[in-house]
């Protein structure tokens, strides 16, 4: 053996480094993770259908006398309906979603509103929503105070 390599060109030329990198099999991997999270990014968006007004709210005029059932949240966490005069009476949710979906089946005009406590965590009133959703509700109402006009001064 003359000590040159079989695979060395012929000649004793040498050969030149290849400085192109073939990008295809990166692109496939690229495609292929494109594909799924295309896939699995609608699975991961959950929440409660809320319609928000595009412009500044007024206050809505409501009635007395219409069909409205109020679901009250209070401090402690506690449920509580309200409905016409009688005095609210603390409940589980199964017994919210089970009385709110027997009423909107014999009255389904009824406007369903949420009265929540300003220190309940944000997760109790959103459980409640997601409840008056399940049983029927085709929108539900928050309660809320208008802000004092003296504290800010």
């Amino acid at each position: 053996m003359s000590g040159v390599s079989p695979l060395a060109p012929a000649g004793g030329a040498k050969r030149k480094p290849m400085a192109e990198i073939n990008v295809v099999p990166y692109i496939d991997v690229m495609l292929v993770l494109l594909i799924i999270f295309m896939v699995t990014a609608p699975m991961l968006n959950q929440g409660v259908d809320v319609d928000l007004p595009n412009v500044d709210a007024n206050p809505v005029a409501v009635e007395e006398d219409e069909n409205q059932l109020i679901v009250s949240v209070s401090a402690k966490g506690l449920y509580y309906l309200e409905r016409g005069s009688d005095d609210p009476k603390a409940m589980a949710l199964v017994d919210i979603k089970k009385y709110v979906t027997i009423l909107l089946k014999s009255q389904p005009k009824t406007d369903v509103l949420v009265r929540g406590d300003e220190s309940v965590p944000y997760g109790i009133v959103v459980a409640l929503m997601g409840i008056l959703q399940a049983a029927g509700a085709p929108s539900v109402g928050l309660i809320t105070e208008a802000p004092d006009p003296q504290a800010g001064q």
